[in-house]
């Protein structure tokens, strides 16, 4: 299978640079690496850009599912099978994908990252914010699940896309799990490390 990278972002020049270039060495992504602007006002583009990832810039923001897409789309336009998805704010330490590559053979398998936030010193409100999402996230879909908020994950890009998500902002990753056991694909968890930057480093779509 062919295995791309891609990272949506938005307002992330402070790190996105470095996140992109990590990914582009990791083994098995032969330097395919696709970075989402998701409408950055400050140098997103411009500082992903210097690495030698591939760029495209939505011209206003339109939400992390939007982002998640379009790199989706563009992957598999590309000829790439399987996209892991990297958030930008040097959350996932990009050496992590290669869990989530080698974790299973299977191009057609969901693979989603599993962190330890009391290990990872995650702030009480996110712990608890995670914690709530998988109860009724694991209630909704009739099993259980570690993890329904990481962004490290491993997609089968024809796969997912067929799913039809709906969501341009952060529920899209919730509702593809939810669409993904509706439609009997195999889901695979995999503990990871995780680094929580400083506060004023969290930026994300929704801040």
């Amino acid at each position: 299978m062919r295995i791309c990278a891609i990272i949506p972002a938005y307002q992330a020049e402070r790190n996105v640079g470095d996140v992109a270039r990590e990914a582009l060495r990791i083994d098995g992504l032969a330097g395919a690496v696709f970075v989402v602007d998701d409408g950055s006002t400050d140098r997103t583009a411009e500082r992903a850009r210097a690495t030698g990832a591939t760029v495209l810039s939505h011209p206003e923001n339109l939400g992390k599912g939007a982002a998640l897409r379009t790199g989706m789309e563009l992957a598999l336009a590309s000829g790439f099978d399987v996209a892991v998805t990297i958030d930008a704010d040097g959350q996932h330490p990009p050496e992590e994908a290669r869990r989530l590559i080698e974790a299973d053979a299977d191009p057609d398998a969901l693979v989603l990252g599993i962190r330890d936030l009391v290990a990872a010193g995650a702030p009480r409100a996110n712990q608890m914010s995670n914690r709530i999402s998988n109860f009724f996230l694991s209630l909704f879909a009739g099993r259980p699940f570690a993890d329904t908020q990481c962004g490290l994950r491993r997609y089968p890009l024809r796969r997912t896309l067929s799913l039809g998500a709906l969501d341009e902002g952060y529920a899209f990753e919730a509702e593809i799990l939810l669409r993904a056991v509706a439609a009997g694909v195999r889901i695979v968890e995999v503990p990871i490390r995780v680094i929580y930057p400083p506060e004023d480093e969290r930026l994300t779509h929704f801040d």
